[in-house]
């Protein structure tokens, strides 16, 4: 989680970089200006990607979410979790990446309950007492029946759409707080979900019969743990918890550890890192190619 251990290795990031928290915080909100100047709520095609705010009725409520896909024919759905900035622009320029590459993405705003998207507008806000304010009541409401409710929604949703091939599996992908719904998700609906991906999950670990961990045996999905290395340092045993939990469960499962803070896949993170962003990107397109 991005919580006050992540934080030193945010600061000595930014440090190598010449930025103060301040500064990072200010290229943060100019980047999002500059590229949300052509609005959220048109529908619209660029670079053969049609993209477009959607409702999705949950149990809960109506949740606003990103739907970008390519423009032309039926390709295979995929649920993705922020980590807990939310739904926010970073997320949508990842989206469009995926939705080039051949898939129909729903990037979800886990904090429906309370507000719409952007709850904030980049990363840098949750590092403020303020963001972290606001943030906090509302991550208290993710919890595993609410996420597994929601995710079945989605996955729901995502069948009812033209640019979705039903014939085909569905991925799911989460990061930071979202790394462990993806396991949720694949259980909440293990029919349709045949893949889930964790980058820098937090919290795939634990004791309670509800833990992720011990979900897989009940789920039909292949999975990728991408582990950043400070968390590994921190739970050394997790990566080993997980391996042993899949193959007891007989799940295909792809798990490493990377050279790389918590947070490196992600565009407006402190600690992005392009280069090992990249490789985890291109294992999550050989775990989607079997979808």
């Amino acid at each position: 989680m991005c919580d006050d251990f992540t934080q030193p290795a945010e600061d000595e990031a930014l440090a190598r970089r010449g930025l103060s928290r301040r500064d990072f915080a200010a290229l943060g909100a100019a980047a999002t200006i500059v590229a949300c100047s052509g609005g959220d709520g048109e529908a619209k095609s660029a670079a053969g990607v049609t993209e477009r705010m959607v409702e999705v009725t949950t149990p809960d409520g109506k949740c606003d979410a990103f739907f970008a896909h390519p423009a032309k024919g039926a390709h295979p759905g995929v649920v993705f979790w922020p980590d807990v900035g939310g739904l926010r622009e970073a997320k949508k320029v990842m989206a469009r990446r995926l939705a080039a590459a051949g898939y129909a993405v729903l990037v979800v705003n886990p904090y429906y309950r309370d507000a719409r998207s952007p709850v904030l507008n980049t990363f840098a806000e949750f590092r403020t007492p303020e963001g972290q304010a606001k943030v906090g009541p509302m991550r208290a409401k993710l919890t595993a029946d609410a996420v597994t409710s929601d995710g079945k929604a989605f996955v729901a949703w995502l069948d009812g759409q033209a640019a979705v091939d039903k014939r085909r599996k569905i991925g799911s992908q989460g990061y930071c707080m979202g790394g462990p719904f993806t396991v949720r998700t694949a259980f909440g609906t293990p029919g349709r979900v045949g893949a889930a991906a964790s980058f820098h999950g937090a919290g795939l670990v634990g004791d309670a019969p509800d833990s992720p961990v011990k979900l897989l045996d009940k789920t039909q999905a292949s999975y990728l743990f991408a582990i950043a290395r400070g968390d590994d340092a921190r739970a050394p045993g997790d990566k080993d918890a997980l391996r042993a939990a899949a193959t007891a469960a007989g799940r295909p499962a792809e798990i490493e550890v990377y050279p790389a803070e918590h947070g490196w896949c992600v565009p407006d993170s402190p600690v992005y890192d392009q280069a090992q962003a990249d490789r985890a990107w291109e294992r999550l397109l050989a775990l989607y190619s079997k979808l």
